[in-house]
């Protein structure tokens, strides 16, 4: 391994470490990191802890004080929306409540943007969204979650991008990381609920028959399942 990549990747380990420490609680709101001392903890260069600690300042994690050091910010001033600070807080304590505020996020956007889409979707989109929807049917059973997984997360990045609003595409990597962890974190039934299944398959030709009225419904009533969802796995 070349000095530069060995030293990404001591970065990305230095990372997976403190972002989960911050985000679940380990490293409460102004604590004080300091580079010396975190340089020896994890026995790497000071530049590797400047580099981690750049990538927590842009997510709004830390902030870097003179004379003070590096401090953790309140949960209210994170950037929420980074896909790797929704991961990390998946992954700890908090992930019933992360769930549910991702869930209902879902609720208010994506049927709006699946109504966008029945006007916007080009044939390239409507067939895309078919054939994700499809693959869901075929992986839906026989407890095949992370192949099932693929195409959901597929399906709604399609009618996010397909609205042709910027904004809701640009939240596929959120929908994303939900979805993922949902599965990877066993939120999930063992196979998917087929009623929710069939809802995709309509949404996909709600779009492609340009019925912008029922793509919304339909949509809307597979956020609402993904909510019943949570109040049955994760009360």
């Amino acid at each position: 391994m070349t000095t530069e990549g060995r030293g990404q990747g001591l970065h990305a380990q230095v990372l997976e470490s403190l972002g989960p420490a911050i985000t679940g609680g380990g490293c409460p709101p102004g604590s004080v990191l300091r580079t010396d001392e975190l340089a020896q903890r994890f026995e790497v260069s000071r530049t590797v802890i400047r580099e981690a600690i750049r990538v927590l300042e842009s997510m709004h994690l830390v902030e870097s004080r003179r004379r003070v050091g590096v401090t953790v910010r309140p949960a209210e001033a994170w950037n929420v929306y980074d896909p790797q600070v929704i991961r990390w807080r998946l992954a700890g304590a908090d992930r019933p409540r992360q769930l549910r505020s991702l869930t209902v996020l879902r609720s208010a956007v994506e049927p709006v943007a699946a109504g966008l889409a029945a006007h916007h979707a080009t044939p390239a989109q409507c067939a895309d969204l078919t054939e994700q929807a499809l693959g869901m049917v075929a992986t839906s059973r026989g407890h095949q979650l992370e192949a099932y997984l693929l195409h959901d997360v597929a399906f709604h990045r399609v009618v996010l991008q397909a609205s042709g609003n910027e904004m809701f595409a640009r939240l596929g990597d959120v929908v994303a990381e939900v979805l993922t962890g949902r599965t990877q974190h066993r939120v999930m039934f063992d196979d998917p609920d087929p009623a929710a299944v069939t809802l995709h398959v309509q949404v996909a030709e709600a779009v492609r028959e340009r019925d912008a009225d029922r793509a919304e419904r339909l949509t809307r009533e597979i956020a609402l399942g993904a909510l019943r969802e949570l109040d049955v796995l994760v009360p």
